[in-house]
């Protein structure tokens, strides 16, 4: 969120940005055009300036030592105050015991309720509200893998009582409460591993949507990841689902039908959102996707977001690429990763 760098600048990306008007760069540098000696946000609407005439700078400091004055059609050093806004905005979050209504923010920070929301967006990439629920539910999870009792745990969490927490969890936790303490004790995962066009493939899920589809794994990794769930194999009840999972494999396409059982950080969810809304036969850099959750300097979190994602090809982390257009990295080998990106029809950075 600082638009102090802890890293170089890539001017190659930070141009790419600017070619975009990229909102969600707003704050991570400035773009400076020596010609005309001011500097704008990367979202600026004014004419792009020839590649040769523009420098990067880290924020609008660096710019004005360098003898750069701010444009005043984007105001760039609006952006410091809008940091400062959300900043806040996340300290009232975290720290309050009951959720905090979006007026009163906004008063806080000096905004209308819907300019403050949609600055908060830009930087988080969730509202206020979805900030304050995902971090509840993550803060829900860590409490139940150390506490005995999950209505402790809900308690510690913030939530003013059980009832509240399974009004705000439902649908979203997957699994009960209850598993996250007992290591999916009381949980029933149905498995079955298929051979396919790309070698053998583990499917389980829960009675809520799949909660892991993986290759070169049997059941005996499933066992590791719920050591004390039921894991049954196959039956009638999960063929159907399994056919469709298969079908999704082996014809790539949309997978969104397929029910899923899947959480993880509120970075982590919304990395996998952004995955989903990959079309097949297209690619995004892990910059690109870094940048469309709102945090354009976390690329190396958006790689390893990727990384954690337990249901390969629903959640597609394979149209994901390196912004020179080679394949990075994949779980289950680079092969498998091309076999998946051929099938949709090749790769198209940034389509």
């Amino acid at each position: 969120m600082s638009n102090i760098m802890s890293e170089a600048l890539d001017d190659e990306e930070c141009w790419s940005a600017v070619l975009l008007r990229d909102r969600a760069s707003d704050g991570r540098f400035v773009t400076g055009v020596l010609t005309t000696g001011i500097y704008c946000r990367p979202s600026c609407a004014a004419r792009h300036p020839r590649r040769e005439n523009v420098r990067f700078f880290a924020d609008g400091a660096a710019a004005r030592a360098a003898g750069l004055r701010p444009c005043l059609r984007c105001s760039p050093d609006d952006v410091a105050r809008d940091e400062r806004a959300v900043l806040a905005a996340i300290a009232a979050i975290r720290s309050a015991g009951q959720p905090l209504a979006l007026a009163d923010l906004a008063a806080q920070a000096g905004y209308s309720p819907t300019h403050f929301s949609r600055v908060f967006a830009r930087h988080t990439g969730l509202s206020p509200a979805a900030y304050a629920r995902a971090l509840r539910a993550e803060r829900t999870a860590e409490a139940l893998s150390g506490e005995d009792s999950v209505t402790g745990a809900i308690y510690e969490a913030g939530f003013s009582g059980p009832s509240r927490f399974y009004a705000a969890s439902e649908g979203r936790l997957g699994m009960a409460p209850s598993a996250w303490v007992n290591g999916g004790a009381g949980v029933t995962i149905r498995w079955a591993v298929v051979e396919t066009s790309l070698g053998a493939m583990l499917v389980a899920a829960t009675d809520k949507g799949v909660c892991r589809l993986s290759f070169a794994e049997g059941p005996e990794a499933l066992a590791r990841r719920f050591p004390k769930a039921e894991l049954v194999e196959g039956g009638k009840e999960f063929a159907a689902l399994l056919a469709q999972v298969v079908a999704a494999v082996e014809a790539p396409g949309s997978a969104a039908h397929i029910p899923l059982d899947v959480r993880g950080t509120a970075f982590q969810e919304a990395v996998w959102r952004e995955l989903q809304r990959i079309p097949p036969g297209e690619t995004r850099s892990y910059a690109q996707i870094a940048a469309a959750v709102g945090k354009p300097g976390a690329v190396r979190a958006a790689g390893s977001a990727n990384g954690a994602n337990n249901v390969a090809v629903l959640i597609p982390c394979h149209r994901v690429v390196r912004s020179d257009g080679s394949l990075g990295g994949y779980a289950y080998g680079l092969a498998i990763k091309q076999a998946l990106l051929d099938k949709e029809g090749g790769r198209d950075v940034g389509g």
